[in-house]
């Protein structure tokens, strides 16, 4: 659902998911992309495509911190660096 959020309305997609930085850039995307967009089309889609991105690389970043903390508290996996 965030994705679509993020897609459809970009800057409220990435302040919902924790990234007022990243939602702050993205108007000043959609300004620069309605300024210029007129003229080069494929602009239009800068800030909605920069949304999706980035909320998927928080997604991703949030997976590999769990994993890390689970590796961190438990230990590696079996037969983790093993070599034969």
């Amino acid at each position: 659902m965030i994705y679509i959020l993020a897609f459809l309305v970009p800057p409220l997609g990435l302040l919902f998911n924790g990234q007022p930085f990243s939602a702050f850039f993205n108007v000043l995307l959609i300004v620069f992309g309605l300024i210029f967009g007129w003229f080069f089309p494929v602009l239009f889609l800068v800030p909605s495509v920069h949304g999706v991105v980035a909320v998927a690389m928080k997604r991703e970043d949030r997976r590999h911190r769990e994993i890390v903390d689970a590796i961190e508290r438990h230990g590696p996996p079996p037969g983790y660096g093993r070599t034969y």
